[in-house]
Formats: structure tokens, C-alpha cells, sequence
């Protein structure tokens, strides 16, 4: 997680905040910068705990990672969603593709933002008002990388055979294995 610059943001009435993602340094460190921009946070590193939190006091905002140690975090989204429709929920992700951001925001989700994300991100993600989209980010990934991400996660859904991965990216096998023997390019 990038720390920008610390803006102070007025959180309007309830300022309850839940973050779930199962990697403890950038969990406790988006906790502790959205805590200085006056939310009230709560964390859960997996569904299960993050089950548990919205069902005794479901929070305002919430901000939960897509791929969890024990499930997709959009079971959260969907809990939370149930549990208190006016929550505004941002989906935070290391494997961010089309596909995945649609789902996430027929679960309920408000925005969808890539692994890393800056704490003035998701402030502003989780306080825009309306159908407004919040303004690009600084550093946004590119294209190699997009294309490098796309890669790999059709690849884990085709359970890592390469054949087959091939063969639903319409491209041919030996060029696959190439691209998947090198290491992701630089944001």
C-alpha cells in the first residue's frame, strides 16, 4: 500500500469501517491511515471473520479484498449488503479483470480498485456521492501488466494447464509458456 499525502476527510454521521484482506501489512497499515482520516475501522483477514463482523454491527463502509484465504470476499459484499443497504462497499484486488469487477458490483459494491491502493483512493472511493467516478489515479498499470494479470488468472481458473489456457486466450501454447516464465512487468 502507497500512503499518499494524508488529506483529512469529514466522514459524514456513521463512520464505521470494515477492512478484510488477509494480508496483515497492508490490512493494519489502510486501518490505521483511514483511522487518521476519522473512520471508526474494525479488520478481518478472512469470510468467515468478516461474516461475523457485519452480523453483530454491520459498518457504513467497508472495504474488502476480492481473493481471501478461505473464500472471495464478494460473500461479504453480499452479507453486507443484506444487512445494511446503504453501505458503500469498495472491492480491493491483486487480480483486477472486467469479469470480476461486474460481479463485484451486482453483489453491491461501489468501486473497484487494483492492488495497490493509496489510502486517499479508497477515502475517495468510499465518500463519492452519486454516479460520479472518482478521478484517475496518479499510476495506473500498465498495459503489459493489465495484459500480464489477465494472463495469469485465466490461467489459475484453468486450474494452471497450459494447454487449455491457450486455447481459451486463442493463442499458441509455447508463446503462453514463454510469457508465463517471465516475471510480471512494472507498473
Amino acid at each position: 500500500m502507497i500512503e499518499a499525502q494524508e488529506q483529512a476527510v469529514a466522514v459524514p454521521g456513521d463512520a464505521s469501517l470494515l477492512i478484510v484482506d488477509d494480508e496483515a501489512n497492508l490490512r493494519n497499515q489502510l486501518a490505521k491511515a483511514m483511522e487518521r482520516r476519522g473512520f471508526e475501522t474494525n479488520v478481518a483477514e478472512s469470510v468467515a471473520d468478516g461474516l461475523r463482523a457485519v452480523s453483530g454491527h454491520p459498518p457504513k463502509y467497508a472495504v474488502i479484498d476480492l481473493r481471501l484465504g478461505d473464500g472471495s470476499g464478494l460473500e461479504v459484499v453480499e452479507a453486507l449488503r443484506e444487512a445494511r443497504p446503504d453501505a458503500r462497499i469498495v472491492m480491493l484486488t491483486g487480480y483486477g479483470n472486467i469479469a470480476t469487477a461486474v460481479a463485484a458490483v451486482k453483489a453491491g459494491a461501489v468501486d473497484y480498485l487494483p492492488k495497490p491502493a493509496d489510502a486517499d483512493q479508497v477515502a475517495a472511493a468510499l465518500l463519492a456521492e452519486g454516479e460520479a467516478l472518482p478521478p484517475p489515479p496518479d499510476r495506473p498499470m500498465s498495459a503489459d501488466r493489465v495484459r500480464w494479470e489477465h494472463i495469469q488468472r485465466v490461467y489459475e481458473q484453468c486450474d494452471r494447464n497450459v494447454s487449455e489456457t491457450a486455447r481459451r486466450l486463442n493463442m499458441h501454447r509455447r508463446t503462453l509458456q514463454r510469457i508465463l516464465a517471465k516475471h510480471a512487468p512494472r507498473e
